[in-house]
């Protein structure tokens, strides 16, 4: 276990600001390059960094994998919901301008922000549950 000391040490300090990284990418998705999709993936790469090194196990237990289910539900849950909404506001499926009548763009931005948001949850979810499984599979 000391032989990788200096891994462990680096992926401990690098982890929270790759989740970091993840949180910028999906904010600032609606005003430059990014989304959920992005952030997404690199939000379950943080994770799937700890996994290589601390192994599996331990990842499982940070993550369990009902945490990672409820993630991937959640998130088409909330994309869906966004879209539901807008149909009860009187607009079109997914059509975010209905949000805010007074002001469509206002509308537009928090529609957007939302259905990144959904976007961004389940591809992490995703991301994690596909590692982790071909990761599960290859343990002795």
């Amino acid at each position: 276990m000391n032989e990788h000391l200096v891994v462990r040490v680096i992926t401990k300090l690098l982890v929270p600001f790759i989740l970091l990284f993840a949180l910028y990418v999906q904010m600032h998705g609606d005003y430059g390059p990014g989304g959920g999709f992005q952030a997404g993936v690199i939000f379950a790469t943080a994770f799937i960094v700890y996994a290589v090194v601390f192994g599996v196990g331990r990842t499982i237990r940070v993550v369990p994998l009902g945490v990672i289910i409820a993630m991937v539900a959640s998130g088409v849950i909330l994309y869906a919901g966004v879209g539901f909404a807008a149909l009860a506001a009187g607009g079109e499926f997914l059509g975010y301008g209905a949000f805010d009548p007074q002001d469509p763009a206002r509308g537009q931005h928090l529609g957007i922000l939302l259905v990144e948001l959904g976007v961004g949850i389940t591809v992490a979810g995703v991301m994690l549950a596909i590692f982790l499984t071909f990761a599960e599979r290859r343990r002795p």
